[in-house]
């Protein structure tokens, strides 16, 4: 897997379990913009919408719900 894609992963892997784009950010040692701004390539790569956005964080859509089984044996 190339490192971007790598990146991505794992930058979806940790919004995902933290339910939070602030707390993601947080454990990969980088901005909340920075982790918004990836998880939005990830989704425009692959074309669709991976998480629900609300007032306390973030949930899997279901998009994001099949996506998690294969990245999680990649991370």
């Amino acid at each position: 897997m190339p490192l971007l894609e790598t990146q991505l992963a794992r930058y979806f892997m940790q919004v995902a379990h933290a339910k939070s784009l602030s707390k993601a950010a947080i454990k990969l040692s980088t901005t909340q913009s920075n982790v918004t701004a990836r998880i939005k390539q990830l989704e425009e790569q692959l074309g669709a919408q991976l998480f629900s956005r609300h007032s306390r964080g973030v949930a899997l859509t279901a998009a994001g719900e099949v996506l998690l089984p294969p990245f999680a044996s990649k991370s």
